[in-house]
């Protein structure tokens, strides 16, 4: 079973997002607060995950967590600021929407911006809360798992909408990701306004970005 907590004796969210290597669509992030000493053998990694139980997991973790939130950010805000960026900004609105204020974070990965903390009511906000980032942090704490989860098929559901507008380039399938199918029908096709164009949307299926800071 994956561990329940970090930061002991605190209030912790667990961020993730999906959609980071996609050539089209948003980046989704999801931020989860489950309760204190909460268990679920089921809560995993999303991507080890078949279909079905991520959304049977879903409304589990909509049900039990203290509470939870999804952010989004463009394809045309991806572009500006390119996707490290971006899927740290989805994080942060997903954490800014939260009903019940986090008092720290951890989050999948190994990079995070300082995320500042909201004023609640009756107090003022200022300084950041503080954060840990855990490489494969999905598959050891379970309210990274809930996120990974929550960003998946949320993002999933919103591929397979795009899709019904666009269904040449198979995003029901690949969800936006580079396969030879997608490539093959921007070829064909030309780009969509879903797809981030400071991709190399035509490449061989390495992508080979630059993040920056």
């Amino acid at each position: 079973m994956l561990e329940n907590h970090y930061y002991e004796g605190l209030i912790e969210a667990g961020c993730d997002e999906a959609g980071r290597g996609c050539l089209a669509g948003s980046v989704y992030a999801a931020a989860v607060i489950l309760p204190d000493g909460y268990g679920n053998p089921l809560l995993n990694d999303s991507k080890q995950l078949t279909e079905r139980r991520r959304y049977e997991l879903r409304e589990i973790i909509e049900r039990d967590a203290v509470a939870w939130a999804v952010g989004i950010v463009s394809p045309d805000e991806i572009d500006k600021i390119n996707i490290l960026n971006a899927s740290i900004l989805a994080m942060h609105r997903a954490l800014d929407q939260l009903k019940v204020r986090p008092q720290a974070i951890i989050v999948d990965g190994n990079r995070f911006k300082p995320y500042r903390n909201l004023p609640q009511s009756g107090e003022d906000g200022g300084g950041f809360l503080p954060h840990t980032t855990i490489v494969k942090g999905d598959g050891k704490y379970m309210a990274i798992a809930a996120a990974s989860i929550l960003a998946k098929t949320y993002r999933d559901d919103y591929m397979n909408q795009l899709d019904k507008e666009y269904p040449q380039y198979d995003w029901r399938n690949n969800k936006g990701y580079p396969t030879k199918k997608h490539r093959e029908a921007i070829r064909q096709y030309g780009t969509t306004p879903y797809h981030r164009l400071s991709y190399n949307l035509l490449g061989d299926g390495q992508l080979s970005l630059k993040f920056e800071d």
